[in-house]
């Protein structure tokens, strides 16, 4: 086994490449409630916990609460609210206990239906046609 291997056990090596997985929160600009699944450093149910949105672009506060509404499940937590997301915007979601930051992550806003085939450079890049030749000595 090499050593890269032996240090890192939790990367996957095929072939003298590294697969990995980068997950983000996924919303739609909407105005009903949408659920995000969580996994906090920790957790005590009925504590009071300040939730918090901002722009990443701008670095604008769009959403700050104070909640107890955050539910326990089984392998994972979940919180339920109207965010006020606009589309293809990035955002970074912290939820504090106190001054301690437990859980924090990005969120993407898209109103996309199949997210298998989304580009975030969709039309961004154009390519020139021309006819011009290099010579090369």
């Amino acid at each position: 086994m090499n050593r890269v291997a032996e240090m890192l056990p939790f990367f996957i090596i095929t072939n003298s490449k590294f697969f990995y997985c980068i997950n983000m929160i996924v919303l739609e600009e909407s105005a009903s409630a949408q659920t995000i699944n969580l996994i906090p450093r920790k957790f005590t149910s009925g504590d009071s916990y300040n939730v918090t949105i901002v722009n990443e672009t701008t670095n604008a506060e769009v959403y700050n609460v104070d909640t107890t509404a955050i539910g326990e499940h089984l392998y994972h937590n979940t919180y339920s609210a109207v965010f006020p997301v606009k589309q293809d915007i990035t955002y970074v979601l912290t939820i504090k206990d106190g001054t301690e930051v437990i859980y924090k992550d990005k969120i993407f806003c898209t109103n996309e239906a199949d997210l298998t085939e989304y580009s975030i450079n969709s039309g961004a890049f154009i390519s020139n046609d021309t006819d011009n030749e290099f010579i090369t000595l």
